[in-house]
């Protein structure tokens, strides 16, 4: 896919995979929204490597599970760039718990997962689908896990998450189609620093 001048948001694209894609799409031409909600520095060093790799970039603090983040975010891309082509719902929220240790994980764990993996993922899609409907394509891609799959994870609480925001891509896959490809991949576990 030719993506040179296309512009990409990726959140939680500070560190990691969501650092490693922006940084791809970055030496493809893309030009790049770089998503942190905590780790400025990283985001910084995210946003340099980018515009070493010739990419413009814009670097935007937000939390997607505030929906106001969401659409603030997009809103300063457009701005910037007058399009959005593509979006890459990265950011996730996990627990490290035992999966037998039901008493670890409590219903406020829960929730906080939920509102980044899923909740988080469907605002951001909400917030980019009006841009991409008005210049009559787009392409989304929801990063799952493996652990939607198996069952397995850090927690349950992010292996259901993660199965839920596989739901969710097919019916915004079938919603938003044919101008937005919605898709989701399931990459099973990577090293990161």
């Amino acid at each position: 896919m030719n993506v040179d001048g296309a512009v990409v948001i990726i959140t939680g694209s500070a560190t990691g995979l969501g650092a490693a894609v922006a940084q791809r799409l970055a030496g493809k031409g893309a030009n790049v929204v770089i998503n942190y909600s905590k780790s400025e520095t990283e985001a910084r060093e995210t946003v340099e490597v980018c515009q070493k790799l010739g990419a413009e970039t814009l670097l935007c603090r937000a939390d997607v599970a505030d929906d106001a983040d969401c659409r603030r975010m997009v809103s300063e891309a457009a701005e910037k760039w007058g399009r959005i082509d593509g979006l890459v719902n990265n950011a996730a929220q996990s627990k490290i718990v035992a999966h037998a240790d039901l008493e670890a994980l409590s219903g406020e764990d829960f929730m906080r997962i939920f509102a980044v993996n899923v909740v988080g993922s469907y605002q951001m899609v909400r917030a980019v689908a009006p841009n991409m409907k008005a210049q009559g394509q787009g392409a989304i891609v929801n990063v799952s896990s493996l652990g939607a799959i198996t069952g397995a994870g850090s927690s349950i609480a992010y292996a259901v998450s993660k199965g839920a925001l596989n739901t969710m891509t097919l019916s915004l896959a079938r919603a938003l189609a044919p101008e937005i490809r919605v898709n989701a991949v399931c990459p099973g576990v990577i090293q990161t620093r």
